[in-house]
């Protein structure tokens, strides 16, 4: 029997842990455009719908700065419905005083690049059609090339801008980790993501349901670095959300029988990939929030 993750999967919310929560929170409801459907406790959790959080964002104002060689969030990448809603966010960030840190066309999405105030990285992107996706020896064919920004710019809607629609959702993180050969065991051995690209050095791709990624990895300035301290800035966790309990239940048996800790915790299993990153797996319906 395989271990290939259900193909409905998807990625829930990623938590972030900050010092300034007031100063992140607002960066996101201004800059992204994302409402913020619950607060208090020091944790704020900001989204498109009720039943859809994107970002939840943990204050600590005694949080250490994450260090620069140390493994933790490459970014995490929102997923805008259309081209007319990247143009919309490219101007809302600008409009906000943000700046942008890169803008590609990935051949199967179009992204921009940037970070949040505490140094987080986000990128915002739009898909292209599957039928417009191609492979070659190394898999599904992507690349890294400038991005049309003029020609994104022109789909800008007339309509007013009313935030993030409700069509947005959380396509994938990408992770820096300390070597990809154990990332892959983890990822893909265990939690059951199939490789989608190989072509980048020191990176690997991996998704469910035929997906380019839902989960990237590298090692670009990584490569057996350590975890950051316990309570820095920056991921606190990302959740996997899969249809199913019972999916959560072989994950968590393939976790335990391959040595890794696992907890239960939030309505699902929390992990630890072999670099420190803590991933919850769950089933789709949503547990309440709490801060972990």
């Amino acid at each position: 029997m395989g271990t290939s993750i259900d193909p409905g999967t998807r990625l829930g919310p990623v938590r972030l842990t900050v010092a300034d929560l007031d100063r992140a929170r607002a960066f996101y409801r201004r800059a992204l455009g994302l409402q913020e459907l619950e607060g208090g406790d020091g944790l704020a959790v900001l989204g498109t719908a009720p039943d859809r959080p994107l970002v939840e964002l943990a204050g600590s104002v005694a949080a250490p700065e994450r260090p620069r060689r140390s493994t933790g969030l490459f970014h995490l990448a929102i997923l805008v419905p259309s081209r007319a809603e990247l143009a919309r966010s490219l101007r809302r960030v600008l409009d906000a005083g943000g700046s942008f840190t890169g803008a590609s066309d990935h051949l199967v999405s179009e992204a921009l690049y940037l970070d949040d105030p505490e140094g987080s990285g986000i990128e915002i992107y739009r898909d292209r059609p599957r039928e417009e996706w191609t492979r070659d020896e190394d898999g599904l064919r992507m690349a890294t090339l400038p991005l049309d920004v003029e020609g994104v710019l022109r789909e800008m809607p007339a309509s007013p801008d009313e935030g993030m629609p409700e069509g947005t959702t959380m396509g994938h993180v990408h992770l820096q980790v300390r070597d990809i050969s154990e990332a892959e065991a983890f990822y893909s051995g265990v939690i059951g993501f199939d490789p989608t690209v190989r072509g980048y050095p020191g990176a690997l791709f991996v998704s469910a349901g035929g997906y380019h990624h839902h989960v990237g990895l590298n090692t670009w300035g990584t490569a057996g670095a350590p975890a950051p301290p316990e309570g820095s800035r920056g991921l606190s966790r990302f959740e996997i959300v899969v249809p199913a309990a019972g999916e959560v239940a072989r994950i968590e048996d393939r976790a335990r029988a391959a040595g890794h800790e696992a907890h239960r915790a939030d309505g699902g299993v929390l992990l630890r990939d072999p670099s420190g990153n803590r991933v919850l797996v769950r089933q789709s319906a949503l547990p309440p929030r709490r801060r972990l």
